[in-house]
């Protein structure tokens, strides 16, 4: 499974969550201000470890999450821009990822959520952080919704 570690190909905000959720053991930087991104204020979020799908390398992004009969839901929004973001684009190539959920770190598998499955975890995820209907109403693609499930040893 993917380790984690700060980013360097985001902006200076995300790296600086990722290193204060990493550097704490995700004491901190569990919850983050989403009001500085249109959202209701302070949010869970959780840390995702892909490996990349080019370059075999690991790569951490923070990401909002609900949770759902033990799993986790994420939203590969990327603002609402017309291209998946990379990091959806390597879990589809590899699924085998690794999260981190403030002081918890699980290996996991993760998957698209299709059909009325994807249409009622985008309700909550929306609820959760209402811009992510407006990300939809600015983009032609179908925003996915992953669903990760953490791996039993």
């Amino acid at each position: 499974m993917p380790e984690f570690s700060v980013p360097t190909q985001l902006p200076d905000w995300i790296k600086d969550h990722v290193a204060l959720y990493l550097e704490s053991e995700g004491k901190e930087g569990h919850m983050w201000d989403s009001s500085v991104g249109g959202g209701p204020g302070p949010i869970a979020t959780l840390l995702l470890a892909v490996t990349g799908r080019r370059s075999g390398d690991a790569r951490t992004v923070p990401l909002i999450y609900g949770e759902v009969g033990g799993n986790y839901v994420v939203v590969a929004s990327r603002g609402g821009s017309k291209d998946n973001p990379d990091w959806y684009k390597n879990l589809a190539a590899n699924p085998n990822v690794s999260i981190r959920v403030a002081t918890n770190v699980l290996d996991a598998v993760a998957r698209t959520a299709e059909g009325e499955e994807r249409e009622a975890l985008w309700q909550k995820m929306s609820g959760i952080f209402p811009p992510y209907n407006t990300y939809q109403e600015h983009t032609d693609r179908q925003i996915p919704v992953v669903v990760i499930e953490p791996v039993t040893n």
